[in-house]
């Protein structure tokens, strides 16, 4: 299995001591993702320093406030600090994080992520300077910088999958349910196939929210504080949710956004845990995470431990589900 690590944010643990632990362990990627407090473009870049073979990739950052130069001259950056091991993860983020924290406007994020895609992979791979008048983006001229970076996508929505079809190497979802999968990638397929590309190439890459303990109730109430976190917290999210839980993602939703996070958090029910993570014991969810690669179209899981939970369970997540125990 390859199985990649998006490293937690921890007051207990450095990001990089969890990453070359995660490479001993067996685990084929290490992922950071980005929000506020540390660049994940710099922490990574010491994660490459320290590592030797494992992939090193962003999952995600926005493609609002780095412009697709800055973003290219940052993948081409860790790719050859890391001797050709890097991805470049973006995704558009929420309108919350982008409006309140970069002070920037959510708009047209489709088109924003198509553009931004389109101009990173020309200036990576491009033979020539590239010149490009987009919509919403344009460049004139920029050299190109010969570095081969695969790109993925967090895309959520139908339009922005189509993106993934069309321009990129990987698709990371997150908060689709798991037996939706499938039916989601087969926008992705399409698209791609339209555009005359193999989706056999794609790789599919989930988050895969994940909390091993020995008290089966804790590691499911660290999901269900995920899931009701990003339900409540992001319009996309409570859409992938709703394609199975329609009703109970509304009633999570609206509990959240009117400060009951307790409650909210109540309203995720196991049948969501299990289809939207995976949690329990360490035999139960190592058991749980073969069977959902097996029965499923996912190339590459990512594990994602949830944040309000890192401090106690990350490091017992971490081995429980590392390759090297298979």
């Amino acid at each position: 299995m390859h199985l990649g690590l998006v490293v937690p944010r921890t007051g207990s643990h450095d990001p990089t001591d969890l990453a070359v632990d995660a490479e001993g362990l067996g685990y084929d990627s290490v992922w950071l993702g980005e929000l506020w407090g540390t660049s994940s473009v710099v922490k990574l870049t010491e994660i490459a320093t320290q590592t030797e073979d494992v992939t090193v990739g962003t999952a995600i950052v926005n493609v609002f406030s780095r412009t697709p130069a800055v973003l290219a001259m940052t993948a081409a950056t860790i790719d050859q600090v890391s001797d050709g091991r890097a991805v470049l993860g973006v995704g558009t983020s929420t309108p919350t994080a982008i409006e309140n924290v970069h002070g920037m406007p959510f708009d047209q994020p489709v088109r924003r992520s198509h553009e931004t895609l389109e101009i990173v992979s020309n200036i990576l791979t491009g033979d020539e300077r590239v010149d490009y008048d987009g919509e919403l983006l344009s460049v004139d001229g920029v050299p190109p910088l010969g570095r081969d970076v695969p790109l993925y996508h967090a895309a959520l929505g139908p339009a922005n999958r189509r993106v993934v079809g069309r321009l990129c190497d990987g698709w990371i979802p997150h908060n689709v349910p798991f037996s939706e999968l499938d039916e989601a990638f087969e926008v992705v397929a399409t698209a791609a196939r339209e555009a005359g590309r193999d989706p056999d190439g794609i790789t599919i890459a989930p988050y895969v929210p994940a909390a091993v303990s020995e008290d089966e109730a804790e590691a499911y109430d660290a999901i269900r504080g995920h899931v009701a976190y990003y339900v409540g917290s992001g319009e996309g999210y409570r859409r992938a949710v709703g394609t199975v839980f329609p009703d109970r993602a509304d009633e999570v939703a609206d509990a959240w956004q009117a400060g009951e996070r307790a409650e909210a958090t109540d309203l995720v029910t196991d049948e969501m845990v299990e289809e939207l993570g995976v949690a329990g014991t360490p035999a139960v969810a190592r058991d749980r995470l073969e069977n959902l690669v097996a029965e499923t179209a996912i190339d590459r899981p990512l594990i994602t431990i949830p944040e309000q939970a890192a401090d106690d369970l990350a490091v017992g997540t971490i081995e429980a589900l590392a390759p090297e125990g298979d």
